[in-house]
């Protein structure tokens, strides 16, 4: 809780940051109608490093201004499953992780306002519709701790999709003609969720019940209103749980213009 807590403050803070240079940059730079255009940016997701970590989240993206006021934006690149924290209960723990994948990819279409922005794009407030999808893969090793002193182990393979459709609203600074800084400041949008969870071990019925259980928490811990999203919800008998919710998109890129 202090971890996502921290995680939370940083983006708030660096967001803090990013508005006052700026506006700053804003507020000095006189106007731009006879400087040169650009029509291209690529960038970096600094906001899913410092959620996941930097080595945990490496995601690129591109930008193609495509008329008087618009742009495509296309995001892609790899992301991993959040270190799963030190599980352990009277007779189940965490001992070993195998394997943790996965990816990211993302597009959105930008109408930059006329009447708000001094600038072309890709410089200045945009609106526009949205899709996302991230996958998480990972596979780890459990332990259960029977009454007997043996254990028994099982390894579970786990698989959490997430598509989501919204719309957004963001402001984009070209500081220094070139440095872009994004900023998706607004984007609710509706998300389909999906976790799977196939397990390999000789496991009777209440054992199967509590690794879903144990996954469920973890992903509730490490994702950010997950407790929400997931709160009542259970794996079917084919080891599936999903369901549809709100979902929500902040982002802050860091990127280049030419």
């Amino acid at each position: 809780m202090l971890k996502n807590s921290f995680m939370k403050n940083s983006i708030i803070f660096l967001s803090i940051i990013a508005c006052g240079i700026g506006s700053s940059v804003y507020s000095q730079q006189t106007d731009t109608t006879n400087s040169k255009h650009y029509k291209n940016v690529i960038r970096y997701n600094i906001s899913g490093a410092i959620l996941f970590g930097f080595d945990k989240s490496v995601v690129f993206g591109y930008e193609r201004v495509i008329g008087k006021r618009q742009s495509i934006s296309v995001n892609f690149g790899g992301v991993s499953f959040p270190k799963l924290i030190s599980l352990k209960t009277d007779s189940l723990s965490v001992t070993k992780d195998l394997k943790n994948t996965g990816k990211n990819f993302s597009i959105d279409w930008r109408f930059y306002l006329g009447n708000e922005n001094r600038y072309s794009p890709p410089h200045g407030v945009y609106i526009g519709p949205f899709y996302s999808f991230n996958s998480f893969k990972r596979s780890n090793e459990f332990t259960f701790d029977r009454a007997s002193g043996n254990s028994e182990f099982a390894t579970t393979n786990t698989k959490f999709d997430i598509h989501t459709i919204g719309a957004e609203l963001g402001y984009q600074f070209l500081l220094w003609k070139r440095i872009a800084l994004d900023m998706v400041l607004i984007g609710p949008g509706m998300s389909s969720y999906k976790i799977t969870s196939k397990y390999d071990g000789n496991l009777n019925e209440e054992d199967q019940k509590k690794l879903q259980e144990a996954i469920q928490q973890i992903i509730t811990q490490k994702f950010p209103g997950m407790n929400y999203v997931l709160a009542d919800k259970e794996f079917n008998a084919n080891g599936i749980l999903s369901t549809w919710s709100v979902g929500f998109r902040y982002l802050i890129h860091v990127g280049f213009a030419f």
